[in-house]
């Protein structure tokens, strides 16, 4: 199963240059064209730019803070799945202690490998390895739950039975969980592509208005271009399953592993 969307491989900064530089662009195009209108424009007449260059920018903003809470909310996810996680892990390690011998320590061995596995799952680990790991996690999914079956059929401690494979359930459910928030559920790329698009005309619209009025601001028109395209490029990392510029910490998982490797 691919993970990966077309912007996925290319670097968070190529995307502010190249935006930076194609809105710029639309800018003086923009302008331009707006520059050739003014000389032919007849006295008196006054086109409704400005008007629509507002409405294009107002939507644009609210296109932006849409996709932006959305990518956030992901992120936000995201971390908190890895915090759920881990403590499933350790809850289900300690309830394991209490299963009947030789099935607890049995458990805490696949739990200890298990977590070993997930505290490779770091933000800048490459694609290829983040599947290798999830379909070792999963194979110790079926080691797990196939000693879980055994343990049904011959433990006689029915309630800490029932305890310990609600708590392993829990932490097969959150693996299943994590997958589909960081590598699954992505913002699709043809709202990127209609968010670029948008933002290549208003910039557009804003040179023609500055050409039709024969005023430029030139500095003003550049910080407003870097700000939508640092904009959007956070908004591309937040969405990414490997951040450049954020990133999902990783550092209970790896505590609880060096936790439980100190434990005999």
């Amino acid at each position: 199963m691919s993970y990966i969307n077309p912007l996925d491989n290319i670097p968070v900064w190529i995307l502010f240059l190249g935006a930076t530089v194609v809105f710029f662009i639309a800018a003086e195009l923009g302008f331009r064209v707006g520059k050739f209108k003014h000389t032919r424009l007849e006295k008196g007449q006054r086109p409704q730019v400005a008007t629509i260059l507002g409405a294009s920018f107002s939507l644009l903003a609210f296109f932006l803070a849409f996709t932006f809470n959305m990518a956030v909310s992901r992120y936000d996810a995201r971390k908190v799945l890895v915090l759920e996680e881990t403590n499933a892990i350790e809850t289900t390690y300690l309830r394991a202690k209490l299963l009947p011998a030789p099935y607890d320590t049995e458990f805490q061995d696949l739990l200890r490998k298990y977590v070993n596995v997930r505290a490779q799952l770091k933000e800048d680990t490459e694609m290829e390895t983040v599947r290798q790991l999830i379909i070792k996690s999963e194979e110790l999914h079926s080691r797990l739950w196939a000693k879980a079956v055994e343990l049904t059929e011959n433990s006689k401690y029915s309630g800490l039975t029932s305890l310990f494979i609600r708590s392993l359930n829990d932490v097969l459910d959150l693996h299943g969980k994590r997958i589909t928030a960081g590598l699954l559920n992505r913002i699709p790329v043809s709202i990127f592509i209609t968010l670029y698009f948008v933002a290549f005309l208003s910039m557009a619209m804003m040179g023609y208005q500055a050409g039709l009025t024969g005023k430029r601001t030139p500095i003003a028109n550049f910080v407003l271009i870097l700000i939508f395209s640092v904009v959007l490029s956070l908004i591309s990392d937040l969405e990414r399953p490997r951040q450049e510029i954020f990133s999902v910490s990783q550092k209970t998982m790896v505590d609880l592993k060096n936790k439980l490797s100190r434990i005999p």
